[in-house]
């Protein structure tokens, strides 16, 4: 069967992602690069090239990957594949499969675990946390001789934002990570001709946007991102390795409670009064009285002074009479309230990631690897400014966490006091003793 695809209107951005050959191939940086398009004919020249490979393209949410795939697709690919709803999967005469999914939630990526994919996509790749994109990367495999590739079409902002712009714009590699394996393709608006031509005015749009926004959106900016709220956060500054917390210091826990998500933080104070997260904790699905038990047994045997939570967890239900904060105390767990005024918060947290010097009053263990994702990765409330973004839903229990614990008032640490020889214990006493002489106490 010959099989006739229109590639008359492709761009060189385009072209140069066809013909890219790299393990991790990024595309994009910018809107109406025609990014959606490119992706879509580059699986569908794979699928009728390789007999039997199978590709997974994933968009965030399902609407999403309707809209802007499964609809479109299903006209491409009319008179050439298959598509079967209840599986959401392509097939080719050839045996080559596209299936489509989604995930809305940090979970819903562990449904392809233990699959086996030639080729993942993942569109709009910031939209997609680092935990979901380094589960996927462990489906690329199988044993034959189909390529093994990654394709991330991707914008400025959103809960990926970091991770993608270490990636593949800042180009800083961790172990195993290797530099030859990944690919970047900038792409903006003035790239895609037939946009420009159909729809002048999405220019118009673009360059009407706010400062930031629109260095970001029109020419793929990735510095001049104005919707991050915590623009200080600075990963040399503010994580570091851990050490093991000095007993004198003062130990805290904050904690945040959703049906979604329980999420602790452990929190010591030193001498200066600078801040130290040294243990996080965030499950979903968790009844209180199982969390409870996890973070007792974290806690171990650390003295912590007490826990802060927020005070909505006090209201009591009408059928038990019971609050979540008396649940929390029978499973062990005791709780104080904290305040949760947004506004004043998130500013108390912005004044502790404050640089001043190279340095900041606080610091965050590379142990907590969600707070270091999440606290840069929120963004400012277009409608309150000194608000955070309450969505992607999934990356605010940690960061409420510290913002109900920062807006308590905590002394700094006292110095830890110093251990007195014998010698120096009956110096002491003999001094006391004299003293009380000469003022005839005996």
């Amino acid at each position: 069967m010959q099989v006739n695809i229109d590639l008359s209107t492709t761009n060189p951005k385009q072209e140069a992602f066809f013909k890219a050959r790299t393990r991790y191939v990024g595309y994009g940086g910018a809107r109406g690069g025609g990014k959606s398009w490119a992706l879509r004919k580059k699986i569908t020249l794979l699928s009728l090239l390789y007999a039997g490979i199978k590709i997974l393209l994933l968009r965030r949410t399902y609407p999403e990957l309707r809209e802007n795939h499964i609809n479109t697709l299903l006209v491409d690919l009319k008179d050439i594949a298959k598509y079967k709803e209840s599986e959401k999967v392509f097939t080719f005469l050839n045996g080559s499969t596209i299936k489509l999914g989604y995930c809305a939630s940090e979970k819903d990526v562990l449904q392809y675990q233990g699959n086996e994919y030639d080729i993942i996509c993942l569109d709009e790749a910031t939209q997609f946390t680092e935990y979901q994109y380094q589960t996927l990367t462990a489906c690329l495999r199988g044993a034959n001789d189909f390529p093994k590739r990654m394709y991330l079409t991707c914008n400025p902002g959103g809960v990926g934002h970091e991770w993608v712009k270490r990636l593949f714009i800042s180009k800083r590699y961790k172990q195993p990570e290797r530099p030859d394996d990944y690919t970047f393709i900038a792409a903006t608006v003035f790239d895609n001709k037939i946009l420009m031509e159909k729809d002048p005015g999405y220019v118009d749009m673009l360059n009407n946007l706010s400062d930031g926004l629109r260095e970001a959106w029109r020419d793929g900016n990735w510095d001049m991102l104005a919707g991050q709220y915590f623009n200080e956060f600075d990963r040399a500054v503010h994580v570091i390795k851990p050490f093991t917390i000095p007993q004198h210091w003062k130990q805290y826990r904050t904690i945040d409670y959703g049906l979604d998500c329980l999420a602790c933080l452990w929190i010591a104070i030193d001498e200066s009064g600078n801040y130290y997260v040294y243990r996080e904790y965030a499950e979903s699905d968790k009844v209180i009285s199982d969390g409870a038990k996890d973070i007792v047994e974290l806690t171990g045997g650390e003295d912590v002074l007490y826990t802060t939570a927020p005070d909505d967890i006090w209201a009591r239900s009408q059928e038990t009479a019971k609050s979540k904060a008396d649940i929390f105390r029978e499973s062990g767990l005791p709780l104080v309230k904290a305040n949760r005024n947004r506004e004043a918060g998130w500013l108390a947290v912005k004044e502790l990631l404050k640089v001043s010097n190279g340095e900041s009053r606080l610091k965050i263990f590379d142990t907590c690897t969600n707070l270091i994702e999440c606290l840069p990765a929120l963004q400012v409330d277009s409608r309150r400014p000194t608000d955070c973004m309450t969505e992607p839903h999934e990356i605010t229990h940690l960061p409420d966490a510290l913002r109900y614990f920062v807006l308590q008032y905590v002394r700094p640490s006292k110095p830890e006091k110093k251990k007195e020889s014998i010698a120096e214990q009956c110096k002491r006493q003999a001094f006391n003793n004299n003293n009380k002489r000469r003022r005839g106490l005996y």
